[in-house]
């Protein structure tokens, strides 16, 4: 590929990312990497703060923002390692455990889930090759 064709490339990433990003929010009510985070949580229960981190690939200030925002809302709580101090352990709360739920249950009987205008498979597709830029 040549410049110009990988510039295109990725602004229609970017305006993917815009639109469905929007989408998702307006729909479920959660910001994407909010539930992202509390579905890592909720799969694999309490983890270090550090975990979460390294797991959606941010930075350790936005994930503390993330974290200050679901905490407030009584969706996570956070305790410091009593053997270290410096590192903090992250738990699901039940509150957002049902919520979580309450959402796919939501999406799953909807009769206008999201629309992405792609294929089980062409999203599968989609997932593994951006996955694979990602890396």
């Amino acid at each position: 590929m040549n410049l110009r064709e990988i510039s295109k490339l990725f602004y229609q990433l970017k305006l993917a990312n815009q639109e469905l990003t929007a989408k998702f929010e307006k729909e479920t009510g959660f910001s994407i990497t909010r539930y992202e985070l509390m579905m890592f949580l909720k799969e694999n229960g309490p983890c270090s703060q550090t975990s979460l981190q390294q797991e959606l690939k941010i930075d350790s200030a936005a994930v503390t923002r993330h974290l200050k925002i679901l905490e407030e809302k009584k969706y996570v709580t956070r305790e410091r390692n009593k053997h270290n101090n410096r590192e903090v352990f992250v738990k699901i709360t039940p509150q957002a455990f049902d919520e979580l739920s309450t959402c796919e249950q939501k999406y799953h009987s909807s009769e206008k889930p999201i629309n992405i205008s792609l294929s089980k498979q062409e999203g599968e597709l989609l997932l593994e090759l951006l996955t694979k830029l990602v890396k």
